[in-house]
């Protein structure tokens, strides 16, 4: 098989398109959550705290000399990316929770009843009728 084909054949596999999709549509969901905690969750922590802006939160570990910048370890924004994580991680907990219950639910949905038998009264007229259908 030529490897042209054997990648055709993978790429073309409904779990790898699948994966795909997974993959960008996540990537939106984590441009979303980067501006949710950014935008909206920090500024009215920050300002609680007395108008702090966390984005700006440095360490500074060696100053700015001349044309050379400032050596700064960013703990703000450290900070704003562990708020996106865990909003992110929450999200997804709620989602395999979700389908942990869809699956849950579909195991123990009772399944097909097996046929009724029919009445004892109704067998044996059916062996009677049977029975004279084979005599004459």
């Amino acid at each position: 098989m030529s490897i042209v084909k054997e990648f055709q054949d993978f790429a073309v596999k409904g779990n790898v398109v699948d994966m795909a999709v997974g993959i960008i549509i996540g990537g939106a969901f984590g441009t979303i959550v980067k501006s949710l905690v950014s935008d909206v969750i920090m500024p009215p922590i920050g300002l609680l705290m007395g108008g702090v802006d966390f984005s700006k939160i440095v360490i500074t570990l060696k100053e700015a000399v001349g044309e050379t910048e400032a050596v700064t370890m960013n703990i703000g924004l450290f900070l704003n990316n562990v708020i996106a994580f865990v909003v992110v991680a929450f999200a997804v907990f709620m989602l395999v929770k979700s389908i942990n219950n869809l699956k849950k639910k579909a195991e123990e949905a009772p399944e097909e009843a097996a046929p009724v038998a029919p009445p004892r009264e109704q067998v044996l007229l059916e062996e009677i009728r049977d029975a004279l259908k084979t005599r004459g």
